[in-house]
């Protein structure tokens, strides 16, 4: 059985996530900014297989110390779900851009999911996969406007994912970015189209199935490849 560290698994898809893979037989890493209801009675019910540790992904301590307090074995999967949406209306007007937000949008989606992979990297041994949730928003066949901390954000991620594949593949660690489709969570709203469910069933099992030959791809939830 696996072990897997998942941040942002307090709510949706990362608690989903940890839901499956409790299901699966694995041990569950949830990496949470504060705990929630839901994972509370996952851990009661899992039977010791899941742990909660504290991980704001936007500071170096907080990152390091919930990495340190989730023991020292070896992590199979590394997902990085955490993120966050604040703004969506395009922003052409001077003043219009509330640049605080970019800031958090880019350390919580660009600057956190290195924090964490540079956390956890000692215990990634070869054949460890790093799977980061992304957006069909970052890549240049989105045919819509807005969202432009957003897809600054994801699109940097996607980028330096890439660039982390080819520094991590000598050591035949795993990297790979996915877009969970548009899904009814608090982010996607209740009129998106697949349920956490169907989109963490999808997301772990492209994960488990990834190999070394297409690290630092971009991955839809169902397999497919995703247009850059």
């Amino acid at each position: 059985m696996a072990t897997v560290a998942i941040t942002g698994a307090a709510r949706g898809i990362g608690l989903e996530l940890a839901r499956q893979h409790t299901a699966a037989g694995d041990t569950v890493l949830a990496l949470v900014r504060k705990p929630s209801a839901a994972l509370d009675d996952l851990v009661a019910g899992s039977g010791g297989k899941v742990s909660v540790h504290t991980m704001d992904v936007t500071s170096d301590t907080s990152v390091r110390d919930g990495a340190a307090s989730s023991g020292s074995g070896p992590v199979d999967i590394l997902y990085n779900v955490a993120g966050i949406a604040e703004l969506a209306a395009p922003e052409l007007e001077p003043g219009s851009s509330d640049w605080a937000a970019w800031d958090r949008e880019i350390d919580v989606m660009v600057k956190g999911p290195l924090r964490v992979l540079q956390a956890f990297l000692p215990r990634l041994r070869e054949g460890a996969k790093v799977i980061s949730l992304t957006s069909q928003l970052a890549a240049s066949t989105w045919p819509y406007g807005g969202y432009y901390s957003y897809v600054v954000a994801k699109a940097g991620l996607n980028r330096m994912m890439r660039s982390v594949a080819i520094d991590l593949k000598d050591r035949g660690i795993v990297v790979g970015v996915v877009h969970p489709g548009w899904v009814q969570t608090e982010l996607g709203g209740p009129g998106a189209e697949i349920t956490p469910q169907e989109s963490a069933a999808g997301i772990k099992a492209v994960a488990e199935a990834w190999t070394l030959e297409r690290t630092g791809d971009f991955l839809k939830w169902n397999g497919e490849t995703h247009p850059w």
